[in-house]
């Protein structure tokens, strides 16, 4: 089930980049998650299931004048990872953000470890910065055209 963050789910999505940690985030990054639930969070959404949290992911929109949506904080708990939690919940942000018809182009910012993953589902690589994120995680800004 996808449903809308709440206040109340703030420590399992804590649990899940801690467990993605350090293999795919950057122990820094828990901070800026902390930052963007508390002040920057615009559109947030969780995956439960049998009353379970097995994953997270956002949508910002405000990039270049609103025509560019960002798909961000991307969290699936490791036991449920290659299942198509990950999938799902990120075509289902796709398709909230078709709604918006303003935004013509999604951005996502992710790292050489799971570019793959969004290519597979229609991203491009636009750019990589070695390091980006911390030693050996480089960033991968990746796009896909609104249609």
């Amino acid at each position: 089930m996808i449903r809308k963050y709440v206040p109340s789910d703030f420590l399992a999505v804590l649990t899940l980049i801690q467990l993605n940690s350090p293999k795919y985030f950057h122990p820094s990054e828990e901070k800026d998650l902390i930052k963007y639930l508390k002040l920057d969070l615009e559109e947030y959404y969780v995956v439960e299931i049998a009353g379970q949290l097995v994953g997270a992911g956002g949508i910002n929109f405000g990039f270049s004048n609103g025509e560019t949506a960002r798909i961000s904080w991307d969290l699936i708990h490791p036991d449920w990872q290659g299942k198509g939690i990950g999938s799902g919940l990120t075509l289902f942000r796709i398709n909230e953000i078709k709604k918006n018809s303003k935004v013509i182009k999604i951005e996502v910012r992710t790292s050489q470890l799971v570019y793959a993953f969004y290519q597979k589902l229609g991203f491009e690589l636009v750019e990589s910065i070695d390091d980006y994120w911390g030693k050996g995680l480089h960033l991968y800004r990746m796009e896909q055209n609104v249609l």
